[in-house]
Parts: structure tokens; C-alpha cells; sequence
């Protein structure tokens, strides 16, 4: 395999990536980025690659989950400690479910490329190039807010760092209490149509009273008073990524200081392209997003290269067929992955595969489809004996409109009521959290199982 460099993408062939008008800007653009401090630290990184190594073996389980894209409009520190807040409420719901710990990672604080199925699109007859997220150009349907724009990474930049400064705030700082969290997640099962979860939050409630009768106390434990919280993104533009790669001092390896998870599309997974050569050469945990069209000899191909060494919490596979489809792909996925020993942590994906347009012309993602494929998701792992380790979302702690059904019944009517999304659908708060109840069925079905096959 050829000598690796943070520049050595350049040599490859690139796809979903701008072409800038003005080089010189742009080469600006990155000296002062390369200046910056990194986003997040080698500490930090390697601590969530052991967290996922667990989930790998089934002794934690992946929460990823939030913005389809982060928009430079839409950023305030409500929208930040919102989506925080149902992320918690999500994890302490599914620990409860699974029986190991939740390993928490927001699609946050660099989430602000996006791949397009077009490089163009056409309006009332105009055609423009297609709007590929705030860091690259802008939404308005004009010529020159559609020209790529190098300036756009130092706002991005800026965002970022001010959502990380708040969510470790958040972390750390009492907001994440394990009995405040849930008492949030008992004002969602108040209503009457959310009473089938209301069991379940009663025996959380009942865990937390032994808890404190006995003695934990949460201001004196920061288990339970505060949390590990991640972030994470597509590394699509790499001119970004590149600048904001540094060394680390202690291991002297490579470390991609955008984001402590990075993964790679389903889009830009080219063995040889641009993206899967960045990504080889860092430290951080890569997610590989794995559709349909995923062949097991470019898996193995793929796997060789991002994870030589075979390590634990190195290698996510994030999967993204649709519902009906899991049975249909996975399952040679999972043939490939064991044929060739390979350590990785399978983690569902049921939003990408269930996007429809509604009659209304909104484009939506039915929740019973995101649900089934999350069910298929298990279904095939139980019948395979491998590990079902995760899931992501799109989500939003927002009460949009986007997504339709959930308890709350949103209907293609209802979708132009609150539809803010610049790209994909997402789940709302309380479709989320109604989410993460349904889930931790599943994981509690396999916790069951897997108590019965230890007792023999």
C-alpha cells in the first residue's frame, strides 16, 4: 500500500467535492485554518475508540444521531442544548433496554457538507449547481450563492468550535443528570398516547429510587452526573479535513482534529478515491456507510485499507437499505465481514433507505419504514449470531414536521406546518425518543436471550 500523507488524497480521484473559482482564496482559506487549534484531541479520540470496541462485542451499544446538515441560519444555543437533551433522554431509555452502556455521538459540530444524487439542479427551467451545504455555498436559488465559496470553512469552523464548547459545558456541568434526564422522558409518556411506554418508564423509575435508597447518590457519582458526549461527521470536503489534521504528540499518529468520528458515504466509498485514502491515514474511528450497492469484494478491499491492523472500534459499517431490503443485502455483508475475520461494529442506519416524496411534494421518511428496517436490522443479526451494535439517526430536538407518523400522527398535511430542513427529513423530538422506546424493546428481547444461552 503506497505511503500515506494528510495531502496524499489529492493524487486520487474526487468526487461530491467543489470545484473553487479561486484557488489563491482558497489556499488562504486553509493556511489559517492549519493554524487553528483542533476541534477535538487525541485523548478524546482514542477513549471513544476503545467505547466502540465494546460495542463491537456487544458490552455497549452506538447512539449516533442528529442534523442532516447543520445550517449557519438555524445555529443558537437552544437548538444545540435541545438536541443534546433528547439524545440523553434517547441513551438513558436504550441503556435501560440493553443492559450495557449507551455510547453517545452527535452528527454534530461538522455535519455541514452534503453528497447530492445531482450536481445540478433546475428550477422553473433554470438549472444551477445544487446547493451542497453551508460550508461549501449557500441555499438561495441564485448564481452566486451557488458558487463555492473557500470562505464558508472558517464559519464553519467558528460553529463548530462554539457547539463543542457548549455541549462539553452540558457534559460535565450537571445538565446531563441522570434523574433530570429522566424526568424529561416521563413528560413525554404523560399523554395518553404514549402510555404503552409508560411501563417502562416506571421500572426506569423504580431503578433510579433503589438507587438513591441505597445510597448512589448522582452529585457525588459523575457516572450518573455526567457523560462522555462525541461528535461526528461525513468527511466530504476534504481541503477542510486536511487543514485541520494534526499529530498526535503522545502515539505520533495522525489525527483528524475535525470531528472524533468520522465516516465515509455511501457516495465517496471508491477503494481508490479521494475519501477512503484520507480516512486510512487517521486515527480517529471511521464509519463506512454500507447500501445496497456495496459488493463484498470492494467490503474486503475496504476493510483492508481502513482498518490494516484489525483493531476494535476502528471500523464502524453503517448500513442503509431500506426497509424490506435488510435481508436481501445484509446478510452477505455479514458472510464477507466473517469470511475475512475482520473486527467491526455493525450499526443501523434506517433513515437514508426510507425517503419518499409525499403528495404534497415535501420529501418525508414514513416512521413505520424507519422502524421496520431497525426491526429487520435485529431480525438478521439474531439469525446470523453476530452483534447488532448501534444505530443513527437523523433527528432533531426541534418539533418539526418532516418525518411523517410516530404517536403524535404527523400526516402529509402536517408536513408544511414546520418543515425547516435545507436537505433531509428528521425525526423530532418526541418521534426520537418514541424511537429509542421501541428500540430498547428489541434490545431487551436480546439481553433476554442472551441471559438464557449464559445460564445454559
Amino acid at each position: 500500500m503506497s505511503e500515506w500523507s494528510k495531502s496524499s488524497w489529492r493524487n486520487m480521484p474526487r468526487i461530491q467535492m467543489p470545484e473553487y473559482q479561486d484557488q489563491a482564496a482558497l489556499e488562504a482559506v486553509e493556511a489559517q485554518l492549519s493554524k487553528y487549534p483542533p476541534l477535538v484531541f487525541a485523548g478524546e479520540v482514542r477513549r471513544l475508540r476503545d467505547e466502540l470496541g465494546k460495542a463491537s462485542r456487544g458490552e455497549a451499544f452506538l447512539l449516533q444521531g442528529g442534523d442532516c446538515a447543520e445550517a449557519f441560519d438555524q445555529f443558537s444555543a437552544n437548538a444545540i442544548r435541545d438536541t443534546f437533551k433528547v439524545m440523553l433522554q434517547m441513551a438513558m431509555v436504550l441503556t435501560y433496554g440493553a443492559k450495557v452502556p449507551v455510547v453517545k455521538v452527535g452528527r454534530m459540530a461538522g455535519q455541514f457538507a452534503k453528497p447530492r444524487s445531482a450536481p445540478t439542479e433546475t428550477v422553473d427551467g433554470v438549472e444551477l449547481p445544487s446547493f451542497r451545504g453551508d460550508i461549501i455555498n449557500e441555499l438561495a436559488f441564485t448564481p452566486e450563492a451557488r458558487i463555492p465559496n473557500p470562505q464558508k470553512m472558517l464559519q464553519a469552523y467558528t460553529q463548530a468550535a462554539a457547539t463543542l464548547n457548549l455541549i462539553r459545558a452540558f457534559s460535565t456541568g450537571g445538565y446531563a443528570d441522570v434523574h433530570q434526564v429522566h424526568q424529561w422522558t416521563l413528560g413525554f409518556t404523560e399523554g395518553q398516547k404514549a402510555a404503552r411506554y409508560r411501563e417502562m418508564a416506571g421500572r426506569i423509575s423504580d431503578t433510579l429510587d433503589f438507587m438513591k435508597a441505597a445510597g448512589v447518590d448522582s452529585n457525588r457519582s459523575a457516572a450518573l452526573h455526567q457523560v462522555n458526549f462525541y461528535t461526528s461527521h461525513e468527511s466530504l470536503l476534504l481541503e477542510y479535513e486536511e487543514a485541520l489534521t494534526r499529530v498526535d504528540s503522545t502515539s505520533g499518529k495522525w489525527l483528524a482534529g475535525s470531528g472524533h468520528m468520522i465516516w465515509i458515504g455511501d457516495r465517496t466509498r471508491q477503494p481508490d478515491g479521494a475519501h477512503v485514502e484520507y480516512a486510512r491515514g487517521v486515527m480517529n474511528p471511521i464509519g463506512l456507510k454500507c447500501g445496497p450497492s456495496m459488493t463484498p469484494e470492494d467490503l474486503k478491499v475496504l476493510m483492508a485499507k481502513l482498518n490494516p491492523q484489525n483493531d476494535p472500534g476502528r471500523l464502524t459499517l453503517i448500513t442503509r437499505f431500506g426497509a424490506g431490503k435488510v435481508a436481501e443485502h445484509l446478510p452477505r455483508l455479514i458472510e464477507t465481514v466473517r469470511s475475512e475475520g475482520a473486527n467491526v461494529l455493525w450499526v443501523c442506519d434506517p433513515m437514508h433507505g426510507n425517503t419518499i416524496k409525499s403528495g404534497s411534494g415535501f420529501k418525508t421518511r414514513p416512521f413505520d419504514a424507519v422502524l421496520r428496517e431497525v426491526r429487520e436490522f435485529f431480525a438478521v443479526h439474531k439469525d446470523q449470531g453476530t452483534i447488532p451494535g448501534g444505530v443513527h439517526f437523523e433527528m432533531t430536538g426541534d418539533d418539526v414536521t418532516e418525518c411523517t407518523g410516530g404517536v403524535y400522527a404527523i400526516s402529509e398535511d402536517n408536513l408544511s406546518d414546520r418543515y425547516h430542513t435545507a436537505c433531509d427529513p428528521r425525526l423530532n423530538a418526541s418521534q426520537s425518543l418514541e424511537l429509542a422506546f421501541l428500540v430498547a424493546e428489541e434490545l431487551t428481547a436480546l439481553h433476554q436471550r442472551q441471559a438464557a444461552v449464559a445460564a445454559g
